[in-house]
């Protein structure tokens, strides 16, 4: 089953980013470098989270308008940050695989559609 690992930077792990950078991608690559060589890694990608540009455009109906605002459609501590598709045999597994970040992201495991 496919699954999309999503990663939430919090306002912890942007610090430790910025105070950090070479540690924090160091454990990045160990932990996706494991899952790629398990050849459970389809496929991936980071977001520039300390970018200003992000616009959420939001559509309420099909008759109105889309209205178009800066920033993130859901603004808090945590931010969108990327996310990896893994293929692996069930649920629990990629749980298991998640849980081996090691760092302060928080992930949100989402079975991908497949067929769509």
């Amino acid at each position: 089953m496919k699954y999309a690992l999503v990663i939430f930077e919090t306002d912890e792990s942007r610090h430790r980013i910025r105070t950090a950078r070479a540690a924090h991608r160091a454990a990045y690559e160990a932990w996706i470098g494991k899952i790629a060589a398990a050849g459970k890694l389809i496929s991936g990608d980071a977001l520039d989270t300390e970018s200003s540009s992000v616009a959420t455009v939001r559509k309420t109906t099909e008759a109105a308008p889309a209205t178009v605002t800066d920033g993130p459609a859901h603004p808090g501590e945590e931010t969108l940050g990327g996310w990896f598709v893994i293929d692996v045999a069930d649920r629990e597994e990629a749980v298991e695989l998640a849980k081996g970040l090691g760092t302060l992201e928080t992930i949100e495991i989402w079975p991908v559609l497949e067929g769509a």
